[in-house]
């Protein structure tokens, strides 16, 4: 391993972070018993953002990511985002490493959820919907095209020029894309969803396809909201819901909103290691959710892939 102590700039930790090689070392992270991830700190700042420290081990990588999420910063022309993840050998305790905090977000969120699409989607390379047009819209659509050969793309935003922007983006990847103002309409024809809005309120009422796989991103706290109660129940009653961890019992706020008992739903961690009977079986049983909330093993990941490249 490196001794040299290094800050990479917000394309360097991109390109340190290929979609596909993140996928795979988020699922190599899942299956580590060395991996130990405390519970994060959430720390309220005085203008109503949040301090997040989340620190994360294994056998031989030691991160902390230091981020602060302040969700008003865009309409003042800064990132709602900001702040590092800082990487030490965990046996003789030197950096190596200081990670763009937001470009590991964005990165390592999307790659776990490609991971769960590799894992849980039935129909794993039809239209994708992507409603909320941000960083997450982008970094989605990247994933899903490189990870999933995804060549169709409708683009939902309460920003027109976000929408069209995220649009334009994908053309560019040799993708066909168009925008849509009705995302509720648009999900009858597209087996692929994410949901990457700055979940204030709620964006999303219609109910998806029975082959539909469904990433929820954007809620990360018991308080924000994406979709609308009664689609996460009946996602629960007619499909499968399953969450990134155990962190997510009391911080998913679309099924705490919608009176779930999130503590029954199986972690990702269970479907790579097979502990939950559906598992081990493709057989298509309604709608898929899958609800994102974040992990600092996510950014131990991120590292340990920084680290092989």
């Amino acid at each position: 391993m490196t001794s040299i102590s290094s800050a990479l700039s917000p394309d360097e930790t991109a390109l340190a972070l290929p979609y596909p090689a993140l996928a795979h070392s988020i699922r190599a992270v899942l299956t580590d018993d060395s991996v130990s991830v405390p519970p994060r700190i959430v720390q309220p700042l005085a203008t109503g953002g949040s301090l997040f420290v989340m620190p994360a081990t294994d056998s031989s990588v030691a991160i902390t990511k230091l981020i602060t999420f302040v969700p008003d910063n865009p309409a003042r022309g800064r990132a709602a985002i900001q702040g590092d993840v800082v990487v030490f050998d965990a046996h003789q305790g030197q950096r190596l490493r200081i990670l763009h905090g937001p470009t590991v977000t964005a990165r390592r969120t999307a790659a776990v959820s490609l991971l769960a699409a590799q894992l849980l989607a039935p129909q794993p390379h039809g239209r994708l919907l992507i409603v909320g047009a941000g960083v997450q819209g982008r970094s989605h659509l990247e994933a899903f095209v490189q990870g999933l050969g995804v060549r169709d793309v409708v683009v939902a935003s309460r920003s027109a020029s976000s929408a069209d922007a995220l649009v334009a983006h994908a053309r560019q990847l040799g993708v066909q894309a168009e925008r849509t103002d009705d995302p509720d309409a648009a999900l009858a024809h597209c087996p692929l969803v994410v949901s990457s809005t700055s979940a204030q309120a709620i964006a999303l009422r219609g109910l998806p396809r029975d082959d539909a796989f469904v990433c929820a991103v954007g809620a990360f706290t018991p308080h924000m909201v994406e979709w609308s109660p009664e689609v996460c129940q009946h996602i629960a009653r007619q499909g499968r819901v399953v969450v990134d961890t155990r962190d997510a019992d009391h911080e998913a706020g679309d099924l705490l909103q919608a009176g779930l008992d999130v503590s029954t739903f199986p972690s990702l961690g269970d479907v790579v290691n097979r502990r939950h009977p559906w598992a081990r079986s493709t057989a298509s049983t309604g709608p898929v959710m899958f609800k994102s909330c974040g992990w600092a093993g996510w950014d131990l990941a991120a590292a340990r892939c920084c680290l092989s490249n």
